[in-house]
């Protein structure tokens, strides 16, 4: 997509597409849609920055958690910036054993701030205890 027909796009429509490539879990497009100088926050709070760092992340957790998915509701806009509120699902995967074993789903929400028709940032805010539980982490 060209640089001027991507920054004319509205940034529900690029949220929306930048979810639906997460749910495909196809890394390659995931980072299409990010800005070079992308910045990750995870649920805990800890930050990466840039495509190529989001690149490896993103590749490291679809081994890690299979199937996982954005299950978006609402959104709330605000200029650039978007609120998104839903649930996100999967299932561990990173000890070998069935899937769908060891499925959960938690409600999540999410903050995009969108620039020139690219993710610039992306925020997740959920309690992710369920997997941190099956992966067999004690800590809250």
């Amino acid at each position: 997509m060209a640089t001027a027909e991507r920054a004319g796009r509205q940034p529900l429509d690029v949220a929306m597409d930048f979810i639906r490539r997460i749910n495909s879990q196809d890394v390659n497009a995931i980072c299409e849609l990010m800005t070079p100088g992308h910045i990750f926050q995870d649920a805990l709070g800890k930050r990466f920055i840039g495509r190529e760092a989001m690149r490896q992340g993103w590749a490291a957790y679809f081994k890690i958690v299979a199937d996982y998915q954005i299950h978006a509701e609402e959104f709330f806009q605000t200029g650039e910036r978007m609120a998104i509120f839903g649930s996100a699902s999967g299932a561990y995967a990173g000890d070998g054993s069935a899937a769908k074993e060891k499925f959960w789903e938690v409600p999540a929400a999410w903050r995009a701030v969108v620039r020139d028709g690219l993710i610039a940032e992306w925020c997740v805010y959920a309690d992710n205890q369920p997997l941190r539980k099956l992966m067999g982490e004690r800590v809250p």
